[in-house]
């Protein structure tokens, strides 16, 4: 929640992730994108791919259903300096009934690059 530039995630509860099919739920805002009225909401995070210390993917479910089925997901490569996080987001499997209802990417590219921005400086602070 600490490195979402969306403010969107409010909080979570859950363990930790270790493998696939894990699942833990977050509590949501979406008035933070202004963009849909649904207000505060809770979604359930299920890990869709786990390697760990290489990649993390997950979707959601939630109230609506069934799941939009759109992923999102970090890969780590190492680098001289630490680490190389990519962050990606995947809506191309999203469910046919939703596609022209709601705008993808969700989160756009500069949400995206200023949530790895804030896990930059988040994990610099903590080393």
């Amino acid at each position: 929640m600490a490195i979402d530039s969306s403010g969107m995630l409010q909080s979570a509860e859950g363990k930790q992730v270790t493998a696939v099919g894990d699942e833990f739920v977050v509590h949501m805002d979406r008035e933070a994108l202004n963009d849909l009225p649904m207000g505060k909401y809770d979604v359930t995070v299920i890990i869709t791919r786990f390697i760990e210390d290489t990649e993390i993917e997950w979707t959601i479910s939630g109230s609506i259903q069934p799941p939009i089925k759109h992923l999102y997901g970090y890969q780590l490569q190492p680098s001289a300096v630490g680490s190389l996080v990519t962050s990606y987001y995947d809506w191309s499997q999203i469910e046919e009934r939703y596609r022209g209802r709601v705008n993808f990417p969700i989160i756009p590219e500069a949400g995206l690059r200023a949530t790895l921005g804030i896990l930059a400086r988040t994990v610099e602070q903590r080393s």
